[in-house]
């Protein structure tokens, strides 16, 4: 008689587990919205990560990608994750200062030299740096899935020769909506206008703006060398592409799913960045096919930036975790 009873309770219990079991198996897809162009050193970061997560998961996470600002802006897609409408969006780090002041302390001019690269990158990958931006992400619901290299920015313009520092004067430029790019503008005696991505080609074009802070490699990808013919390599901001997810939608993840998307990522950041120097430099060739005249700065002209944009680093400072700014000076060195 008890083992019939044994029997039984056995059997109502997989009968009622079978429902879960079938969920838990159930492929799931998470939809991944990002404003970058075809070819761009994010883009291809993100569609490794698809292949990564699909091969890792055998197809049981698919990650749907919609690129090229197809759901909007960056700030849009992540004001639609932040809400739990989309999954995952990637968002310039200067745009995430809408979300939380925190994210400026990226942005601070001439606060990262190429030189200490990798010191940045394992403080992000491994370090305190990369736990507390994520402790800022989860304070406005989304978690961090991925650092994507952007690059540093550079000034481009239409019509004006950037021979020199004081060149950038009074050029019309089109800035992100991050408060410190706005005031780096002015204080080099710019005119920022911010301009959301998808609609900087057409205001280039149409001579609403006549300058702009970008990387050579996404400039070339999005076709904006058609329209610029100056630039100089002023590396006066340096920018991540941050992968972000809707922070509920992570926790509702197995604990194995969880860390089949988080091997992916770092998996795909370590393949992106080094993709990113390869793409830059064909991006400066671009560029000098197109006979776009690039000035590389000297010493002294880059010195006269930093200096010049050293008003803006102390404003923001008081507005940013002293935390965050140790932490990436940490890097510096």
């Amino acid at each position: 008689m008890k083992k019939r009873i044994v029997w039984i309770i056995a059997t109502i219990f997989l009968l009622t587990s079978l429902p879960v079991l079938a969920l838990a198996q159930r492929p799931i897809t998470l939809r991944l919205a990002h404003p970058m162009a075809p070819g761009n050193n994010v883009t291809v970061g993100y569609e490794k990560f698809k292949e990564l997560v699909e091969e890792k998961s055998n197809r049981k996470i698919r990650i749907q990608i919609f690129g090229n600002c197809q759901l909007g802006s960056d700030r849009v897609t992540t004001e639609a994750a932040q809400a739990g409408t989309l999954d995952m969006s990637s968002s310039s780090s200067p745009n995430m200062a809408s979300f939380s002041p925190a994210y400026m302390a990226i942005d601070l001019p001439y606060i990262t030299d190429a030189a200490y690269q990798e010191n940045l990158y394992k403080a992000l990958d491994d370090g305190e740096l990369g736990r507390a931006l994520d402790r800022v992400a989860q304070s406005v619901g989304l978690k961090t899935i991925m650092f994507s290299e952007y690059g540093y920015r550079n000034f481009v313009s239409t019509n004006k020769p950037l021979r020199q520092v004081e060149d950038l004067r009074n050029l019309k430029v089109r800035t992100t909506a991050s408060p410190v790019e706005v005031d780096v503008a002015l204080e080099l005696g710019m005119n920022p206008s911010p301009i959301a991505w998808g609609e900087t080609y057409t205001a280039l074009q149409q001579g609403t703006v006549d300058a702009q802070g970008n990387t050579f490699s996404l400039l070339n990808d999005a076709k904006h060398t058609e329209v610029i013919r100056y630039a100089m390599d002023s590396r006066h901001n340096y920018s991540m592409h941050i992968l972000l997810m809707n922070k509920n939608r992570w926790d509702r993840l197995t604990p194995e799913q969880q860390s089949i998307i988080t091997e992916a990522a770092r998996e795909a950041t370590a393949w992106q960045r080094a993709e990113t120097i390869r793409l830059e430099e064909l991006a400066w060739q671009a560029f000098r096919d197109r006979g776009i005249e690039i000035t590389e700065l000297s010493p002294d002209q880059r010195a006269e930036l930093k200096r010049r944009t050293e008003p803006v680093r102390a404003k923001f400072a008081k507005e940013i975790p002293a935390e965050l700014l140790r932490l990436i000076a940490e890097t510096q060195k």
